[in-house]
């Protein structure tokens, strides 16, 4: 699966993005860019991003994150991460950007954690 396929669903007033495939230069990156888009624009937006079937990231995918990220933040919303895959995960490491997000396992956990 070359292409990103992204499910959303809502959760205790979070938006739950569940992303398959890979995100990476082109249509993977612009996918997820225009899927955050729209939460970057509302106030207070709670977002959660489920990564358990993404198999890789690029940088271009990794910028479109930050920046989306940071959006979010500036409209007093939150963006969190949750089941990294290892790959996502070891990347999020050596880019120092794991301590930037905040990542969860548990969904339950996830969605609890936002305020």
């Amino acid at each position: 699966m070359n292409t990103l396929h992204i499910q959303t669903r809502q959760v205790d007033e979070v938006d739950v993005l569940d992303l398959a495939g890979r995100i990476t230069l082109g249509e993977g990156s612009l996918r997820l860019r225009e899927s955050l888009q729209v939460y970057s624009q509302q106030p207070r937006a709670r977002v959660l991003l489920n990564f358990s079937e993404v198999q890789y990231i690029d940088s271009s995918g990794l910028g479109e994150l930050v920046s989306a990220f940071a959006a979010i933040r500036r409209q007093g919303g939150e963006l969190k991460l949750l089941r990294l895959t290892r790959k996502v995960h070891d990347l999020l490491q050596i880019t120092k950007l794991y301590t930037v997000f905040d990542i969860h396992e548990d969904e339950a956990d996830a969605i609890a954690a936002f305020v």
